[in-house]
Parts: C-alpha cells; sequence; structure tokens
C-alpha cells in the first residue's frame, strides 16, 4: 500500500517541497487547511503531516503552536527548507514580456528589487502554486508567477530567474508528524524533544522552571510562550531542547520542570535536522 505524507497547499507550494526534499519516497497529498492535513492522518488517509511552524523572516506560523497540542499527532522528525523564488511563466515567454506577477503575498516583499528592477507588478494571490497552475490554464500574456522551481515543473512553466529573492536566508522549519511518537534514538547529529508547558501560578515560576535546564547543562534551542482559551493569564510554552528525554541530564530537567507546571506534554522526540 502506498504510503501518504500530507501538506497544505497547492502541488507545487513550499510545503510540497519539504515533503519532496524529506520524505521522497512518499506520495505527497495536498490539502486545503492545516486542520485537513491533521485530519487525513488521524483518519488514516495519511502517514505522516508536514508542518510549517516557523519562518527565519515572518516567524512563528499563525495558529500552528494551537493546533498541534490539540492534534493528537506527535512530531517524528523535522524539515528546513530555504524558500527559493523563481519567476515562472510559459513557455517561450522572455523576462522582457512580463508586466506583472502573481505570488503568495508574502513572495513580494521578499522579491522587491527583481521586481522594480524588470518593471514588473507584483499582485497578491492566495497561493503561489495555485497562480502556477491558473497561468499554465489561462496562458494569460505578459503575466508571470513568483513561485518553487517544483511548481514550475509540475504546471509545465519556464523557470525565467532562480533566487529572487532579496535575502538569502529565508528559511522555513517544517515538523513531520504521525499518529505514533518514535522516541528511539537516531539521526547522525543527535535528538531533540519538544515539549509544551503551563507553569503553575507561583512567583517566579518560569524561572524556576527553567533552572534545571540550566544546572543540568541542556541547551534549549527554542522557548515561545502563548496565551490559550481566550485568557491573558492562562499561558502555555512551547520548548524545544538538544537531547533525548532518556538523556540522564535532560531526564533531570524535566523531572525539575514537573515540580513547576501544572501540564506538561511532550510533543516529539526526533532526530535533527542537518541544516541545524
Amino acid at each position: 500500500m502506498t504510503q501518504r505524507i500530507a501538506f497544505q497547499g497547492e502541488p507545487g507550494a513550499y510545503s510540497h517541497e519539504a515533503c519532496h526534499t524529506a520524505r521522497p519516497e512518499l506520495e505527497a497529498l495536498p490539502c486545503s487547511t492545516f486542520e485537513e492535513v491533521i485530519g487525513a492522518v488521524r483518519d488514516g488517509h495519511a502517514d505522516l503531516a508536514m508542518l510549517p511552524v516557523e519562518n527565519t523572516t515572518y516567524g512563528r506560523v499563525a495558529d500552528i503552536h494551537r493546533l498541534l497540542p490539540e492534534s493528537g499527532l506527535h512530531i517524528v522528525g523535522e524539515s528546513f527548507v530555504r524558500v527559493r523564488i523563481c519567476l515562472l511563466a510559459n513557455p517561450g515567454t522572455r523576462i522582457e514580456d512580463i508586466n506583472a506577477v502573481r505570488a503568495h503575498l508574502v513572495l513580494l516583499p521578499q522579491s522587491a528589487a527583481f521586481l522594480k528592477q524588470h518593471g514588473i507588478k507584483g499582485i497578491p494571490a492566495a497561493d503561489s502554486a495555485g497562480a502556477a497552475a491558473k497561468l499554465a490554464r489561462l496562458k494569460t500574456p505578459g503575466e508571470g508567477v513568483l513561485a518553487s522551481a517544483l511548481a514550475g515543473e509540475i504546471y509545465g512553466l519556464d523557470v525565467l530567474a532562480r533566487d529572487i529573492e532579496d535575502h538569502g536566508h529565508n528559511t522555513t522549519r517544517f515538523v513531520i508528524m504521525a499518529r505514533e511518537p518514535d522516541y528511539a534514538p537516531r539521526g547522525e547529529l543527535g535528538m531533540m524533544t519538544s515539549f509544551v508547558f503551563e507553569v503553575r501560578n507561583i512567583p517566579a515560576a518560569l524561572y524556576k522552571a527553567m533552572g534545571g535546564f540550566a544546572t543540568n547543562g541542556v541547551n534549549m534551542t527554542k522557548l515561545e510562550s502563548y496565551m490559550v482559551d481566550g485568557s491573558f493569564t492562562a499561558t502555555r510554552f512551547w520548548a524545544d531542547i538538544d537531547g533525548h528525554p532518556g538523556d540522564p541530564a535532560v531526564k533531570r530537567a524535566l523531572d525539575e520542570l514537573g515540580y513547576f507546571t501544572s501540564h506538561l506534554e511532550i510533543m516529539g522526540v526526533y532526530p535533527a535536522d542537518r541544516v541545524r
């Protein structure tokens, strides 16, 4: 039976590229929303989910930290995708023929210098890969799209220019999620552990909760707070650390964390991506 990995977006989206890069042996299943991605795995229509969590330019992906703890899924891997923007057009089109491009709103400002240099107007679209599919279907003269090279391959568009983003650091981090956790030590670069927690309502609770990681020499690579249930007092934290819960230092740090939290949930244990 064919194994599938679900992603949000149209074929050719950067989430699709993440699937193609991290799990090329799996069939990629496009979904309209993050909720549909999660549902596809929970219902057995897909084996894994590829979900973006943060971007070096735009920060946290909206709503994702709320969705993941409620998903019932577990992180089993991570993948980093450099957002390489291509100018795509129908075959036979030259750059000088292009007077307008369509792309997701976040891609247009990232390519502002290139568009200005060539006198090209940017038009926002709901989805860059979807805009590529529409251009291939309608063959609108004088128009191009900004999207991934993968979108060009899928829809038969020519790549007129590559890597046109103003800055070369724009990278999105994805997590790969499954119905069951996998705590087995694996990977060449060590393990990561992600968890969410809520501190008890006592003075300096967060300071005390974090102390165990410092005293045990556990490196925390991420700590973010966000509100839950529409309350200004119920704050949840998402943390990523280097190491495996079975490591003595990590176990001591998590045990100490438990004294100062009202809720603690391991979201996943997975090998560190080599991009780290």
